[in-house]
């Protein structure tokens, strides 16, 4: 089915709300309690998602900008020309712009993203801003297996951008796991194109996650908000507290909704009770050392090809090969 927005079509495989209802009774059924992120991503948390990038205390999605801008040349001539981009989560593709504007003659440009309304906007302004570059997109969860859109020109290769360090959001194990289904999708020959966020000071960490604006809180909590209004729970929302912890021994932020007092919430036939202080995890977002990280891709099969940083080592971004 294509989901139409201005001339954009859109392949739209979007998670169902069956599917969404499954997931979500499994993570509150489960010790520790938890809800998949993949489903902040409604209309309002994408939006959200967009002012925590601009926020102080967010340094992540500035310092992957700047790495970006100083070394799109370079990330350009290692991609090569004439290849197939493969977007997966790049949202408004403000990164994605930068990278397109330095790469030399692309076949095509396919955007993976679960946020059908903010994939169908970028897909309309990426095809004004590149009118000679085929754009298609879909909308689908990435982490499931997806069809690509047949492309009119043949490419060099395939390469998968994957930025923001939403790798991070996979445990060790599952990260490479997830990988391993990257170098299926870019093939022999292919690349993968990966933000990273790496491990630093605990408080820059926690500060990053924890705004004093309180932006990130109300992203958290628009995901109660999304169920009840989706699969009719009733989540009361100022029973319920944002808190963003480093866990050193993981290397990881865990993101974490409270509960602030004894109560129960019913979820279609299931009501589920929490003390006061009981958390829901969130989200994980794992922190790397660049040889941590490199390790983990070569397990996946991929050869490091080059990483690049900005001056105070805070995020990279890397460039993995898989052999012919």
């Amino acid at each position: 089915m294509n989901h139409e927005s201005g001339q954009a079509a859109v392949l739209d495989l979007e998670p169902g709300r069956s599917e969404f209802l499954q997931e979500v009774l499994a993570g509150l059924s489960s010790l520790p309690r938890t809800l998949p992120c993949k489903f902040f991503y409604d209309e309002a948390g994408a939006a959200l998602f967009q002012r925590i990038c601009e926020l102080p205390e967010y340094y992540i999605t500035r310092t992957e900008l700047q790495i970006l801008q100083t070394h799109g040349p370079e990330m350009a001539a290692h991609l090569g020309a004439g290849i197939a981009l493969i977007g997966l989560g790049t949202g408004a593709g403000t990164k994605t712009r930068i990278l397109l504007e330095q790469l030399r003659d692309p076949a095509v440009y396919v955007p993976v993203d679960i946020s059908s309304g903010q994939l169908a906007q970028s897909t309309a302004l990426f095809r004004q801003l590149f009118p000679s570059l085929e754009v298609l997109a879909v909308c689908a969860d990435y982490l499931q297996p997806f069809p690509l859109p047949a492309a009119m020109r043949r490419a060099t290769r395939r390469v998968v951008y994957f930025p923001g360090s939403t790798i991070g959001n996979f445990e060790p194990d599952l990260a490479r796991d997830f990988l391993r289904r990257v170098a299926l999708l870019s093939q022999a020959g292919g690349g993968l194109l990966i933000g990273v966020d790496l491990q630093k000071n605990h408080g820059v960490l926690e500060r990053a996650y924890n705004d004093s604006q309180g932006v990130t809180a109300e992203f958290n909590l628009n995901l109660l908000a999304r169920i009840n209004r989706e699969l009719h729970a009733d989540f009361n929302l100022p029973a319920w507290q944002h808190r963003a912890i480093y866990n050193s021994a993981a290397g990881r932020i865990e993101m974490n909704l409270i509960s602030a007092r004894d109560q129960s919430v019913r979820l279609g036939e299931r009501r589920f009770t929490f003390e006061a202080g009981e958390r829901i995890i969130t989200e994980f977002s794992c922190k790397y050392t660049p040889d941590g990280f490199a390790q983990l891709a070569q397990a996946a099969g991929f050869k490091l090809d080059k990483v690049w940083t900005d001056a105070e080592s805070l995020f990279g971004v890397f460039y993995f090969t898989l052999p012919a």
